[in-house]
């Protein structure tokens, strides 16, 4: 994995929503329940990228998450770098936390920087609508699951009844 968990999980979690842009808001559980992770962890990720200002939220009825604008104008690197911080811009390979330059470069700096470049270079210029979902990942689990009531009706069984105490 060459990013932690969280910014793999909001990279997974915004292409799920750059496929369905055009749709209504979807709820954070829904999309957890798609994207296979912990609701109560996604939440956290959903928060942390409302605030960076790629999502937006809101409450009530038909509240929920989208995308606050079109993924062709959300480069990988806004979303990956609030998780990662400086990790997603690497300094010298040999000599960590440092800047690694031609006039004192280390070891590896020539076969570094080429590598560093093609990986920034990407993460900058790659944007949510060129990893989105395709149709074909979309269609293997809905964003919105149709809960055990609408289950139960379309099969024609009624909601057991809760006892009152």
């Amino acid at each position: 994995m060459i990013f932690n968990a969280s910014a793999t999980h909001a990279l997974r979690a915004l292409a799920r929503l750059a496929a369905s842009e055009g749709a209504e808001a979807t709820l954070g559980r829904d999309l957890a329940e798609g994207t296979d992770v912990p609701a109560h962890y996604l939440a956290k990720i959903l928060a942390t990228l409302t605030r960076t200002g790629i999502l937006a939220a809101s409450r009530g009825a038909r509240g929920g998450y989208r995308l606050a604008r079109h993924p062709r104008d959300i480069p990988l690197i806004e979303i990956v770098e609030p998780f990662e911080g400086s990790r997603v811009r690497p300094g010298c390979l040999l000599r960590p936390g440092e800047n690694c330059s031609d006039d004192g470069p280390c070891a590896a700096h020539g076969a570094w920087s080429e590598a560093k470049a093609a990986y920034l270079r990407f993460l900058e210029t790659t944007t949510l609508a060129d990893i989105q979902d395709g149709p074909a990942e979309s269609a293997r689990r809905p964003l919105r699951s149709p809960g055990r009531r609408a289950e139960r009706a379309r099969a024609g069984t009624p909601m057991p009844r809760r006892k009152r105490r």
